[in-house]
């Protein structure tokens, strides 16, 4: 099985591709680690597009995270499901406000070998502020994933749109084949 989890910064994606990885044992791709380069530099995007195509044509399975409208020729040419994180504006910003103040303080190395860290000053006082994307991207990414649900080119993928912890808890279990919960 071949799965794009998508969604806006923040919305909760990374960490729903990470459970899908581990409980259907697919690799895990996240996008972003093939994104960038130290001191927050992108990679020229024909380097970038020719190594997510090598990595996903690398495996007969996977669960990608990321959405990079770029390489969506890429990424949905054989995708079976694309999985839409589609959580409400005040959760997605909460969500994306914790992990921006986490990674500040614990300094953690996002992506390995780049060096590349969030920072106080950079999450809440930049222009390059990734809540700051948050909030330009939230409503775009909506009309822009409404639309590709809706257009021709994407009927050979099934996609699913998961709005809130309880859809996301029991969408794993239904594709994992787990029991339902009991309460």
């Amino acid at each position: 099985m071949k799965i794009n989890v998508v969604g806006t910064t923040g919305a909760g994606k990374s960490t729903l591709a990470r459970r899908l990885s581990e409980a259907l044992s697919l690799p895990y791709i996240e996008m972003d680690a093939f994104l960038w380069l130290p001191n927050w530099q992108e990679k020229p995007d024909a380097q970038f597009l020719a190594e997510i195509e090598d990595v996903l044509t690398a495996s007969p399975g996977w669960v990608l995270d990321g959405n990079f409208d770029r390489s969506r020729a890429i990424k949905w040419r054989d995708v079976d499901m694309v999985i839409w994180v589609d959580t409400g504006f005040c959760r997605t910003m909460v969500q994306a406000i914790t992990r921006a103040v986490r990674r500040a303080w614990t300094q953690q190395e996002l992506w390995p070998g780049t060096g590349n860290r969030e920072s106080f000053r950079k999450s809440f006082f930049s222009r390059d502020s990734v809540l700051l994307w948050t909030l330009k991207t939230w409503r775009r990414n909506r009309r822009r994933y409404v639309a590709a649900m809706a257009d021709p080119r994407y009927r050979h993928i099934r996609f699913v749109r998961l709005c809130n912890r309880d859809e996301i808890d029991r969408f794993v279990r239904v594709i994992t084949g787990q029991p339902a919960c009991k309460r």
